[in-house]
C-alpha cells in the first residue's frame, strides 16, 4: 500500500515538470520562481494530502517539490514551496504536527545552502548527482524525526515492520528526484540548443551576406586607395589626401572584420606560446593602459602551448584585454590569467570597472551592438567567431559597478611543449 501510494506521488511531483516543459517558451511565464514556486508548491500539498498514514506518521514525498523549485527555481521558489508544505501539515493536524514542522524547516536548510554551488555547476550530469544527493537529505531528518517520535511512544513494538517502510519510502524518494531532475534538464538542454541553433543561423546569414558586400566594396576601394598613394607624391597640390588614405584603411579594415567574421582564415598554424603571447599583447597595450591609469597584472602558467593561427589568436586577446581597459576607470586594474585546468587550457581577463547588466551581457556577441559610444561591436563578434572556429568557449560574467570576467576555454588538444615531446618521441 505504501509503495503504491508513493508511485502516485512520483506522478504528483513529474507533473509541474511536464506543464513547465508545456510553457517553456514563454520566458516571461516559465522563468519566473513564482510560476515554479506555485507548481512545485501545489505537488507538495498534493502529496501531503494523499499520504499514507501509519505509525502515527504521514509517509509522503513532499520534500521533492522543495527540493527541485529551490535548485532549478531559486530561494525565492523555494520559500513559496516551503509555505505551502508548512500550511498544508497545519491543516492537516495530527500528533505528530510540531514534528512536522521541524522536519520541513531541517529539511529545507541544505538545499537553500546548496543551490548557489548548484547554480555554478556546468555539467548535466553533476547537476542531477548533486540533485539526488540534496534529495537525500530530507530522508536523513525524516528517519530520525521518525525515530525519535516513535522512541516518546512508551507502546511502540514495531521495529522490524518499520524497515518495510523505510526502505522503500528512501529507494522510492531517490528515485523520483532523479528522475524529476533528468526532465528539468532534458528541458533545460533543449531550450540551450535551441537557442545554439538560432544564434547559428543568425551568424551564417549574416556571415554569408557580410562576406559577398564586403568582397564587392573592397575591390573597388583597393583601386581607389592605389591611385590617391600615387596622387600622394603631390602632396602640396592635395593637402587632404594623407587623411583620405587615413580614413580608406580605417574602412579597409572594417570590410576585413567583416570577412573574418564570415570565415576566419587561419592562414599559418604553428605552436604558440601562450604566456609569451599574452606577454606581447600586455606590453602592446601597456600605453594604453597607461594613458587610461590602469593597471596590468598578470599570472601566466609556464610552458602551455597551442596549435593554432598566432596572429588569429592575438586578435582575440588585443580585443578582449583592449575592451577591459576601455572599460575600467581611473586607479583600476585589468588581471590576465592563464592556467590549464583539467586538461583545458584557460584564460580568465578580470577587471574592476563598470560592468554590464544582465541585458548588455545577454546582447554580447550580437553583430553592431556595442556598450561603447562609438564602437561597432565588430571585434567582440569576430573574436567570438575566431575562438568558436578554435572550438573554443567563451562565457561573461558581470556585475554593474564591479566589473566583468572573461573566460576563454580551448579543448584538450591544447597541451604543454613537453607532452608533445614525449608523444613524438
Amino acid at each position: 500500500m505504501l509503495a503504491e501510494k508513493l508511485l502516485l506521488h512520483v506522478l504528483i511531483i513529474l507533473a509541474p515538470v511536464l506543464i513547465y516543459y508545456v510553457v517553456s517558451e514563454n520566458k516571461r511565464i516559465s522563468g519566473s520562481p513564482y510560476f515554479i514556486g506555485m507548481l512545485q508548491g501545489a505537488s507538495a500539498s498534493l502529496c501531503l494530502l494523499f499520504a499514507h498514514y501509519d505509525y502515527g506518521l504521514f509517509w509522503d514525498l513532499r520534500y521533492i517539490p522543495l527540493v527541485l523549485a529551490v535548485l532549478y527555481g531559486g530561494p525565492k521558489a523555494g520559500l513559496i514551496v516551503l509555505g505551502a508544505i508548512l500550511g498544508t501539515r497545519t491543516y492537516m493536524g495530527g500528533d505528530a504536527l510540531l514534528f512536522g514542522y521541524i522536519s520541513a524547516l531541517l529539511s529545507a536548510l541544505v538545499p537553500f545552502l546548496m543551490v548557489r554551488k548548484f547554480n555554478k555547476l556546468r555539467t548535466k550530469k553533476k547537476r542531477i548527482t548533486l540533485s539526488v544527493l540534496v534529495g537525500l537529505w530530507p530522508d536523513i531528518v525524516m528517519l530520525s524525526i521518525l525515530l525519535a517520535f516513535l522512541f516518546t511512544q512508551p507502546e511502540f513494538s514495531g521495529g522490524a515492520n518499520l524497515l518495510l517502510y523505510i526502505l522503500p519510502f528512501g529507494l522510492i524518494q531517490v528515485i523520483g528526484v532523479g528522475f524529476a531532475s533528468m526532465l528539468h534538464e532534458a528541458i533545460l538542454e533543449r531550450d540551450l540548443m535551441k537557442r545554439e541553433i538560432m544564434r547559428a543561423e543568425k551568424l551564417n546569414t549574416l556571415g554569408e551576406l557580410a562576406a559577398s558586400i564586403a568582397h564587392e566594396v573592397r575591390n573597388p576601394l583597393t583601386v581607389v586607395k592605389g591611385f590617391l598613394q600615387l596622387m600622394q607624391k603631390e602632396e602640396q597640390k592635395y593637402p587632404y589626401i594623407p587623411l583620405v588614405l587615413s580614413e580608406l584603411g580605417r574602412a579597409e579594415s572594417i570590410i576585413n572584420d567583416y570577412l573574418n567574421f564570415a570565415k576566419p582564415e587561419f592562414k599559418k598554424i604553428e605552436q604558440v606560446n601562450l604566456a609569451g603571447l599574452i606577454s606581447e599583447v600586455m606590453m602592446l597595450l601597456n600605453p594604453l593602459a597607461i594613458k587610461n591609469g590602469v593597471s596590468l597584472d598578470s599570472y601566466l602558467e609556464k610552458n602551455v602551448y597551442m596549435e593554432t593561427d598566432k596572429n588569429q589568436l592575438k586578435q582575440v586577446l588585443v580585443n578582449i584585454i583592449k575592451n577591459a581597459i576601455e572599460a575600467t576607470q581611473q586607479d583600476g586594474r585589468v588581471f590576465i590569467k592563464l592556467l590549464v585546468s583539467n586538461d583545458e587550457t584557460v584564460i580568465i581577463v578580470k577587471d574592476n570597472g563598470k560592468g554590464m547588466s544582465k541585458e548588455q551581457l545577454a546582447r554580447i556577441g550580437t553583430l553592431f551592438y556595442s556598450t561603447k559610444d562609438k564602437g561597432t561591436g565588430l571585434g567582440t563578434t569576430v573574436s567570438l567567431r575566431i575562438i568558436e572556429t578554435m572550438d573554443g568557449k567563451v562565457s561573461y560574467a558581470s556585475e554593474l559597478g564591479k566589473g566583468t570576467e572573461v573566460k576563454v576555454v580551448f579543448p584538450d588538444f591544447t597541451r604543454s611543449k613537453e607532452k608533445k615531446m614525449v608523444q613524438s618521441v
